[in-house]
């Protein structure tokens, strides 16, 4: 069995500044926005999952108001996508071409 070598974290403070100034991508409310990483894998979209005590690279992150980033953490978190309709390595991979 291979073991997966920690890869650094990319940082990028001037994009999660972005991202707080947008509105909550599922409620609309923009009075406190909060940068909610992606923690789940997707292949196809070249995001690895991402281990434990690991935070993801902040590329892979999305505004959400605290309300909905507090439950993002809750529950499955694709489940929490899902149940929004909201496909959420699409709209990160979005957000990072602006």
């Amino acid at each position: 069995m291979t073991l997966r070598q920690r890869q650094p974290r990319e940082k990028d403070a001037k994009h999660l500044e972005y991202i707080r100034s947008l509105p909550c991508c599922i409620c609309g409310d923009d009075t406190a926005t909060e940068a909610a990483h992606i923690r789940s894998a997707s292949i196809e979209n070249g995001k690895l999952h991402t281990g434990m005590a690991e935070k993801p690279s902040d590329k892979w992150a999305v505004p959400l108001c605290g309300k909905h980033h507090r439950q993002q953490h809750s529950m499955n978190e694709m489940d929490f996508w899902r149940c929004h309709g909201i496909n959420p390595f699409f709209l990160a991979m979005t957000l990072r071409e602006k």
